[in-house]
């Protein structure tokens, strides 16, 4: 036993500081390892790229520039809205809002409240100063027509002023030339619009020639259906009650809706009479009321027509925007005599008519929901 017992202690002595030595290795290894983790962890993080930073001032640059997008956005997904209405921008598209800066906006801002400035052109002309007028008279300010200080900071877009008309395949199926004579329309099933932009200027209540600047980039005789086309946004405040009266003030060529407590409900620039002695005075009532009318043609109503000295027979029109009264119809109590709508809106604010009230389409149709037959209309020198 005792040469066993002297054999394995040397075994035991030699497993023992094996032992030690495995463990002083690993210790070592790991060691090493705790040394190559600590400076890689605590290195300084990298210095992010130029590009980088660019991408993200750009980023931000997006989405707070309020510049306009005028690039045409075609075949996109929108949201659910009626088709040939203005659609609301995407909110990542959304401009300014606040107290107007210029004639355009101010023209807007007009607009919506019922106070027409005639066809959006961004200019400060007579019917944009009357329109102005009315507006310092409801708010109390001294009736200068000017966009001054004061002016601007009531004058206030609660909305953006650019929006987007979606061009329809209908709107584009609809477009017809319109015949020059008086037989010719009457030959036509409707008087609809001649051109794409004729139909989107109106619309937006706006010159044809805005519409254009708005969107210099489209060619308008190749506009596909889906096409996105920018427009002034015109969304006028709608009316609880029927106006009271109606005004019209033959000097300044307008004529003004009143509620209940003579307050201005809206607005318009008119045409009236060509000859003086065609242009009534005093107090009428309205008679009729109708959208989308047929338009009789009376030859002898024209006798400065050579076509109309040739036709010995009434002629019917069909209705739509060409039609003679345009799109509505507001019959007065004096034969013959209405206030109307107009296929020529740039040419509203004239002395040319027969002896009828002429306004843009957009606004006879605003008009024709507020009156109702038998309402008083005044009409002043």
């Amino acid at each position: 036993m005792s040469r066993y017992g002297l054999q394995k202690a040397p075994k035991a002595r030699k497993k023992k500081s094996g032992g030690f030595f495995a463990w002083f290795l690993l210790l070592a290894v790991a060691g090493l390892i705790a040394w190559i983790w600590w400076n890689a962890a605590y290195q300084p993080p990298k210095r992010k790229s130029p590009g980088t930073n660019t991408v993200t001032e750009t980023a931000k640059q997006i989405v707070t520039n309020t510049a306009p997008v005028i690039a045409p956005i075609t075949n996109a997904r929108l949201p659910d809205i009626p088709t040939n209405q203005p659609a609301p921008l995407p909110y990542t598209l959304q401009m300014r809002t606040g107290s107007v800066r210029n004639y355009f906006e101010a023209q807007v801002a007009l607009a919506r409240q019922g106070l027409s400035p005639g066809s959006i052109d961004g200019s400060g002309g007579s019917q944009t100063r009357a329109a102005l007028r009315a507006f310092q008279s409801r708010e109390r300010l001294p009736q200068t027509g000017d966009l001054d200080t004061e002016t601007k900071s009531r004058l206030v877009l609660t909305e953006p002023a650019y929006s987007y008309y979606i061009v329809t395949g209908t709107d584009l199926q609809n477009l017809a030339p319109v015949p020059e004579t008086w037989l010719g329309k009457s030959e036509r099933p409707a008087l609809g619009y001649e051109n794409l932009v004729e139909l989107i200027a109106e619309k937006a209540q706006a010159s044809p020639g805005t519409i254009k600047v708005l969107n210099p980039q489209l060619d308008w005789d190749h506009v596909p259906p889906g096409t996105l086309v920018r427009i002034p946004w015109v969304m006028r405040t709608p009316f609880v009650a029927k106006a009271s009266f109606v005004r019209i003030l033959l000097r300044e060529k307008v004529l003004e809706a009143y509620g209940g407590s003579s307050n201005l409900l809206a607005h318009f620039p008119c045409s009236i009479a060509k000859k003086v002695e065609k242009r009534p005075i005093g107090r009428l009532t309205v008679a009729r009321i109708a959208l989308n009318p047929n338009y009789v043609f009376d030859p002898a109503i024209f006798p400065e027509s050579a076509e109309a000295r040739l036709i010995d027979h009434k002629l019917v029109l069909p209705p739509g925007p060409n039609n003679p009264v345009g799109i509505a119809w507001i019959g007065l109590d004096k034969p013959g005599y209405g206030i109307h709508g107009t296929p020529k809106p740039e040419q509203i604010g004239r002395t040319e008519s027969h002896g009828c009230f002429r306004l843009a389409n957009w606004n006879a149709e605003y008009l024709a929901q507020m009156v109702w037959v038998g309402m008083p209309v005044y009409v002043e020198p």
